[in-house]
């Protein structure tokens, strides 16, 4: 029996379609979730159509030679025995990174109006960079991901209440009932192993079995390796070694990525591809280093210095040596965790629609994060051993009077404290730390003193 996922997707998706009568192209790594989620979304209409580009090459000629919308909608009709039904049918065409010029054509589709579309694929960062014309007033784009951790949590039967009552502790600085703090840490280190990746999740859910969480784990690492050498074969061999590389980076003392670990005459001109193609294809997480914590972050951006981390916190998992998983779980003092703790943070932050950024300096030291949220820069540290409110570098940046931050955050196993302007928080509550999209975006500039 297919073990059913609660996403967050499923709650954009509906308001998306109620909001506006656009197409959807939902972008994001292979085997996220992406189809599924859109066909349980599908069974909403009278009539669900389905072209895979994949499954019917045929399809793929269909569309690069039809002329405008009444060609289109006569070629989708040959493709399907599935009715279309005037403004109660959603069609669906996935692996798009086939076929571009359906995301170019949708803005016809859309345009004569009888019927509604959503769009998906798998390396539409890299196959689709080069697109012809952009359907832009016509097609939304929502990057998707793996499972987070509250809807890994979710999923895992955590209430509603509960949620609740952590969130509460988040926004007024109160402590956790120590009870929950420690089954919810229980469950974060399970998260740790499993990760988001929902033939994993389900794995577990159905079986409790972490062999079989990790096979499918595995499974999915040797699709990646195939698409590297699939869709680029003049630098797959680079491309791969960059991504064999992510574990043990992520293990040294400063974490960021050595291109001398690659070869010792190695320039990142020559190696730039396999990292973008990484970037592009969601498999892995760039955090680049900033200057200054000064916003925009942006502009104070390194351009070739850079952490890199995997997409997924339970493919980094998988990557480690043969019975790790067990030891991560039952909080083993002998493992390293800040590179695990400090790869789940990033996933988390970018999921949450925030860029992470690091920043290092001679002088002051260097932070594991600085983000941007809501207008302001807040410093993050990931401490995963019992001296978390030892942090030195952290202490000298908020010392300084010239970046003036409000506060900032320490990720640590303990319950929630603080102290002055910085915020120690569990782990797990970085679930919480997300923008403020309620927040008033208006504004009218007053001009009577010009008319």
């Amino acid at each position: 029996m297919k073990q059913t996922l609660k996403r967050k997707i499923d709650k954009h998706l509906q308001e998306y379609y109620n909001s506006t009568d656009n197409a959807l192209l939902i972008t994001g790594a292979r085997q996220i979730g992406k189809t599924y989620s859109i066909r349980e979304f599908g069974k909403r209409y009278k009539s669900f159509i389905e072209i895979n580009f994949v499954e019917t090459p045929e399809a793929v000629e269909a569309f690069r030679t039809a002329r405008n919308s009444s060609d289109l909608l006569f070629r989708i009709s040959a493709l399907t025995s599935t009715p279309l039904i005037k403004g109660e049918t959603l069609i669906f065409f996935d692996e798009v990174q086939l076929c571009p010029e359906i995301v170019t054509g949708i803005k016809f589709l859309v345009q004569e109006g009888s019927y509604r579309y959503i769009l998906s694929g798998s390396l539409l960062g890299v196959e689709l960079k080069d697109l012809r014309s952009e359907p832009v007033g016509y097609m939304g784009v929502k990057e998707m991901y793996p499972l987070d951790f509250e809807e890994f949590a979710t999923n895992l039967g955590v209430s509603d209440r509960i949620f609740k009552a952590l969130e509460e502790a988040w926004e007024t600085r109160h402590p956790i009932d120590e009870t929950v703090h420690a089954k919810m840490l229980e469950l974060f280190h399970l998260y740790l192993v499993v990760g988001g990746m929902p033939a994993a999740v389900c794995q577990y859910m159905q079986t409790n079995n972490l062999q079989q969480v990790l096979k499918a784990q595995q499974e999915i690492l040797r699709l990646y390796r195939r698409d590297i050498s699939q869709y680029d074969p003049d630098n797959k061999f680079a491309i791969e070694e960059i991504f064999q590389l992510i574990p043990p980076e992520l293990n040294a003392p400063n974490k960021r990525f050595i291109l001398k670990s690659l070869n010792e005459k190695a320039r990142f001109s020559r190696y730039s591809n396999g990292f973008l193609w990484l970037q592009r294809a969601g498999v892995a997480l760039p955090v680049y280093n900033v200057e200054e914590p000064k916003v925009p972050l942006l502009l104070a951006r390194s351009r070739n210095l850079f952490k890199l981390f995997q997409s997924d916190i339970g493919l980094l998992a998988a990557q480690y040596a043969g019975g790790i998983q067990l030891r991560i779980i039952q909080g083993d003092s002998g493992i390293n965790y800040g590179a695990i703790y400090e790869n789940a943070i990033a996933q988390e932050l970018v999921a949450h629609g925030i860029t992470p950024y690091y920043y290092n300096n001679k002088r002051l030291g260097e932070l594991d994060f600085v983000i941007e949220l809501n207008g302001q820069v807040i410093p993050i540290e990931v401490k995963s051993g019992k001296n978390y409110m030892t942090h030195s570098a952290l202490n000298n940046v908020m010392a300084c009077d010239a970046y003036d931050l409000p506060q900032a955050i320490v990720f640590n196993n303990d319950n929630v404290r603080t102290k002055e302007r910085i915020c120690y928080m569990p782990v797990y509550m970085v679930m919480f730390l997300r923008p403020n999209n309620s927040a008033p975006t208006y504004y009218k500039l007053d001009l009577s003193l010009l008319q």
